[in-house]
This record gives structure tokens, C-alpha cells and sequence, in this order.
């Protein structure tokens, strides 16, 4: 197995030239671990003397998402805990006889729950947890289940909140307890990040009230309104320690001792559940941009410029994680490099 290491360092440097993002820290590897990892750039435009490195950590974003919601809805659905396609209303005392009643876990999964598409929730419920949770849990649908796929933070955070109804404690010790500890993923945890840990994390967004980019505290609006912890963002990472997580979904061994989600999760996830419906989506994740279902390359991204892929057919996978939220949210400059870097990592 050979990978074009010349030309992903060329890639990613050409990325720090352009102003994509400050620096940046990739990987690929397969079942057995790391092959071939990098670095490029700074960690922080304002001190140019310190270099991005691998063990940088990073505002994960909406790899929360997986770290964190879909590997404990799978530990949960492993044990026999939920079921995918009971309607939420039948079991969920707080969202029965509330539009949310009829939808199903996959239908959140996929993304074709019908939930409100975008709206900040301190302007909906204010800046009470418990009312925002009320708030979005008894939400009027945008559109009946299962009529269309629709990305929404709203499936994320009602997942989120979902495992903690059902395992009866806070997602972040949920989160620990079952994936990241086991995992042996110890630099990865939701934030506000302690002081020594956020010196070394790459800042992201410029605060408008402190006018200083945000560094160890999440960027997202609501993962910092709920107070770091949430389904739609929220967690801290680092690079081996996404390689660890994507390791173990390749590594047969590891699953079948249990420790987090198993290879029947896996594979119910990387599998279209969407049917006709487009764009094709699995359980949370979705196939890469440039490719078909069929060609087994899945992906998730973060807002903050993070990406992880992986292929169960190649048995391989694909770690980039960035800081381009330093610079601008226009996706595009990004969204390039990706596409390049995963054809250059899984053919």
C-alpha cells in the first residue's frame, strides 16, 4: 500500500500559501494504524515562530457529530438499548404527543426527519438549557418524516439528547465512558479546554466581543450557549486520536471485544438508507463528494476546516484537520483541497 506523500505535502502546503487556513495536520493509514501523517503551516498567524504539529489540538466541530452522538447512539443500539426505526414517541416521555412523536433514530440519522432547517436558539428559546431543550424537542417539523433529505444541526442535538435519555447521564461522561476511554483517546473531550490544553489548540473565528480568535473554546454559537456540550459540536481533538477511532471502525479485532461501537454499527451505517431519496445519505455519514455509493468512500466534515474518510472496501482511511475558520467561512478554497486530498489518499 503507497501513498503520494509528495503530492498531499504539496497539496497542503500550497493551502498555507493561499491563505486557506494558517496550517494544517493530516494522515492515512489503515486497520494497523498510521502510515504516513504531516504537518504545514503555523499554529497561529500571530506567532509565526510556532509550527503546526501533529499533536495539535483542534476545535472538532461537527465531527462531534460522529466522535461523539453516532458512536454512542451505535454503543446504545449494540446493546439492545433502541431501536433505529421505533418512533421516538413510543418511548420518550418528553416528546410524546409533540411533532417529534412520529420520527424514528434513523430518520435523524439521515437527515430526512423533517426538522426546522436553520435558526439560532437563543433567539427561539433564550439562553435557559432546560428551555432550549424544552424548545427544540416539542419544535414544529419543517416537513413530514421521511419526504426529503435535509442537513440540520437539529438531528445532532436531539440525538444528543436522546443518548443521555436513554443511558441516563450527560453526553461528555457518556462520550468518555463508552468510546473515547476504552478507545485509549485520551487528548479528545468536550470543551472549554483548561488553560495548559487550549495553549496548544489551533484558534479558530474571531470573537467579536474579546476581538481574539476563539482558542480552546468551541466555535460553534450553540455547543458555547449550552455550555460547551451538545450534539452539534463542541468536543476537542487531535490528530492520532482520530486515527485511533477510524483504526478501530477497520480492526475487527478491537470491535469484537466490545469496546464502543461494533462492526454490525458499522456496517448498518456505511450503507445508503436514503433509498431514492438525494442527496444519498447513511447513518450520519454520507458518500465523498466526486464519488458513488458504490465506490464505499465515506466522509464527515467540520465548519472549523476538520474531515475524516473512510473506505471499509479499500480498508483504509483519510485524517485532515485544519483551522481555515481563522480566516473566512467561505467553504469553497476548502472544500478544493479536500476533494484533492481524498483522491490522493483513497483512490
Amino acid at each position: 500500500m503507497t501513498y503520494d506523500i509528495d503530492r498531499i505535502e504539496a497539496l497542503l502546503d500550497e493551502g498555507v500559501r493561499d491563505k486557506v487556513y494558517p496550517g494544517a495536520v493530516w494522515a492515512v493509514g489503515d486497520a494497523d494504524g498510521i502510515r504516513a501523517q504531516g504537518t504545514t503551516g503555523v499554529l497561529d498567524p500571530d506567532e509565526p515562530d510556532v509550527p503546526m504539529r501533529t499533536d495539535t489540538v483542534f476545535d472538532a466541530a461537527s465531527l462531534t457529530k460522529i466522535l461523539a452522538v453516532w458512536s454512542c447512539i451505535g454503543a446504545l443500539w449494540e446493546d439492545g438499548a433502541l431501536a433505529l426505526d421505533q418512533p421516538l414517541g413510543t418511548f420518550w416521555p418528553e416528546v410524546s404527543g409533540q411533532p417529534l412523536e412520529a420520527v424514528t433514530t434513523r430518520q435523524l440519522l439521515t437527515h430526512t426527519a423533517g426538522l426546522p432547517l436553520r435558526a439560532q436558539l437563543k433567539n427561539l428559546y433564550g439562553t435557559n438549557k432546560e428551555d432550549i431543550r424544552r424548545g427544540v424537542l416539542h419544535e414544529q417539523l419543517h416537513r413530514p418524516p421521511g419526504e426529503a433529505v435535509e442537513y440540520t444541526d437539529r438531528a445532532a442535538l436531539i440525538l444528543g439528547y436522546l443518548a443521555e435519555h436513554i443511558a441516563g447521564r450527560p453526553l461528555d461522561e457518556l462520550a468518555t465512558d463508552r468510546i473515547w476511554r476504552p478507545l485509549g483517546m485520551d487528548s479528545t473531550r468536550f470543551g472549554p479546554l483548561p488553560d495548559a490544553i487550549a495553549a496548544r489548540c489551533a484558534p479558530t473565528e474571531l470573537d467579536q466581543d474579546t476581538d481574539t480568535h476563539l482558542k480552546g473554546v468551541a466555535h460553534d454559537f450553540s455547543a458555547r450557549l449550552l455550555g460547551g456540550v451538545c450534539g452539534i459540536a463542541g468536543a476537542f481533538t487531535v490528530l492520532d486520536n482520530v486515527a485511533v477511532f477510524l483504526c478501530h471502525m477497520l480492526d475487527s479485532a478491537t470491535m469484537l471485544e466490545q469496546r464502543g461501537f461494533g462492526p454490525a454499527w458499522i456496517a448498518e451505517s456505511l450503507t445508503v438508507q436514503t433509498g431514492p431519496l438525494e442527496p444519498a445519505r447513511g447513518l450520519f455519514w454520507h458518500p465523498a463528494p466526486g464519488t458513488r455509493p458504490g465506490d464505499d468512500i465515506w466522509v464527515h466534515y467540520g465548519f472549523t476546516g476538520t474531515g475524516m474518510w473512510i473506505s471499509p472496501r479499500q480498508r483504509r482511511w483519510a485524517v485532515l484537520l485544519t483551522n481555515k475558520l481563522y480566516y473566512t467561512r467561505d467553504r469553497q478554497p476548502l472544500t478544493d483541497i479536500r476533494n484533492t486530498f481524498r483522491a490522493l489518499a483513497l483512490s
